[in-house]
């Protein structure tokens, strides 16, 4: 794609700061990085637009406000280890490896797993991707002091708090009763968790278990 950079910054600064994006980690991040190269080469052209976008298998890449929103709403620091739900098409992953975080991501879809892991390992990226279960989390290399899931989930799983450190903060768009889902940032202190709910949004559902291979992109 000719001139990714320029539809890149484009893409912050008509779609991330109008809507109160802050985080000048993530605007720059978000700024700097091939967003086309984590589409499907026929969507290569609409990568910066504010809209997901298929990524095969029946997912999405997320539309670039909710990763910028997600990400901010993180807070997570230089050298925090993430644990992400939901590797997709691996742009997400490479956001938060971007900003220096260590990066542990769950995907249950084989293909997408394998194609993310070479991307991203391609372009530098020290990702470790998993083809798995999301809501069983990634026990073994447990605890973590953030865990983003990018895929509407039902509930908090239990894993996910488990494997969550103390003082750590976990962000997922949830369902709610009014129908689609909402942000809901959980925080885990010493004598609990608080919740705190963002954004109405609308996100692809998590599923149980392993997926297949998936749909060819």
């Amino acid at each position: 794609m000719q001139d990714w950079r320029s539809a890149a910054r484009d893409m912050v600064e008509s779609q991330l700061i109008p809507r109160n994006i802050r985080n000048e980690e993530v605007l720059k991040v978000m700024a700097s990085l091939p967003r086309h190269l984590f589409v499907p080469f026929r969507y290569a052209e609409d990568a910066y637009i504010d809209r997901p976008l298929p990524i095969g298998g029946r997912q999405t890449i997320s539309q670039p406000y909710m990763v910028a929103k997600m990400t901010e709403l993180l807070e997570a620091e230089k050298g925090m280890k993430v644990l992400e739900i939901g590797t997709g098409s691996g742009y997400q992953s490479a956001v938060l490896a971007s900003m220096g975080l260590d990066v542990w991501s769950v995907e249950r879809v084989d293909l997408l797993a394998k194609r993310a892991q070479k991307l991203l390992s391609d372009m530098g990226f020290g990702v470790k991707v998993f083809h798995g279960d999301g809501r069983l989390g990634w026990a073994e290399a447990a605890p973590f002091d953030r865990v983003i899931v990018t895929a509407a989930s039902e509930r908090v799983e239990p894993a996910w708090e488990d494997q969550l450190a103390p003082g750590g903060r976990l962000v997922v768009p949830q369902d709610v009763m009014t129908g689609g889902q909402r942000l809901l940032v959980r925080r885990k202190g010493d004598a609990g968790y608080s919740d705190t709910w963002y954004d109405y949004c609308r996100f692809v559902p998590l599923l149980e278990g392993k997926g297949d291979k998936g749909a060819p992109l």
